[in-house]
């Protein structure tokens, strides 16, 4: 398998051991490319550093989660905009609301949200979406920017039939992580997984988290890696019916088309 990952937080703190090993181990897999997650005023330069620092399979994105919107100033839009003239920062991202956990006060998620739509607007870069439990404002603030966006992934999709096809009525992509893999929150992700046209789907770990449940044998941290990409991508081919090798090649070009990856990658 030629795998892309779309979706890893490797800048988190309990990779700092031993980073170098973790992109060996993902390598080995069969990864062939990762896009580093950057979902804050700290973590967005880090994952530009880290793509940087392994050109040709590292690549990032420069974002402020919901969870981080307070922190979101206008020299919190400066600083991400200068992130956005590097070519390794691909997407624009992660952002997006999330009433879920509410970390930040609404009103500071949807200007936070706002606020970066206006950049990929401006910039033309895709965008790394994050949504849970505030679907209908996440689709009123997007509706607000008809015309002006490129295009955009819903990452680590966990929500109802509706949503999922809200989002491809839209023509939006969609990201499926270990989620799947979880018996107890993820069943209902097998039924819908069918219905995502191949040329809208793409695969990520969401590493740190998200440790798919069904993995065997269970590392001793319980912490999630790229190299456990292969798994996701067996259990999403098993639920979709085809074989793993056709899943693979197909996120794989819809990943390298939607961030515009070299064709090298391939």
């Amino acid at each position: 398998m030629h795998l892309i990952d779309i979706g890893a937080n490797l800048t988190h703190d309990s990779f700092d051991r031993d980073r170098d090993a973790v992109l060996e181990r993902a390598r080995a897999a069969g990864v062939g490319r990762i896009v580093v997650t950057g979902a804050s005023r700290e973590h967005s330069p880090k994952a530009l550093a880290l793509a940087q620092a392994h050109p040709g399979f590292l690549s990032a994105t420069a974002g402020v989660h919901p969870h981080h919107a307070v922190e979101y100033t206008e020299e919190c839009d400066a600083e991400l905009r200068a992130l956005h003239a590097h070519p390794e920062v691909v997407a624009v991202g992660e952002c997006g609301l999330d009433y879920f956990r509410d970390f930040s006060p609404r009103p500071a998620q949807r200007r936070a949200f706002e606020r970066q739509l206006q950049i990929a607007a401006d910039n033309g870069k895709p965008l790394f979406l994050h949504q849970r439990d505030a679907h209908d404002d996440f689709m009123a603030i997007m509706r607000e920017f008809d015309g002006r966006l490129g295009p955009a992934v819903v990452h680590c999709f966990t929500g109802t039939r509706k949503e999922l096809f809200d989002y491809l009525d839209r023509d939006w992509h969609v990201g499926i992580t270990g989620w799947l893999c979880d018996e107890r929150r993820g069943a209902h992700l097998r039924e819908l997984v069918p219905n995502i046209p191949a040329h809208r789907l793409m695969v990520e770990t969401d590493a740190p988290y998200l440790l798919p449940r069904t993995l065997r044998p269970m590392p001793k941290d319980r912490r999630n890696e790229p190299a456990f990409l292969p798994h996701i991508v067996e259990e999403l081919a098993r639920d979709r019916g085809e074989d793993a090798a056709v899943t693979a090649a197909a996120t794989a070009d819809t990943a390298r088309a939607f961030f515009r990856l070299p064709i090298e990658d391939k």
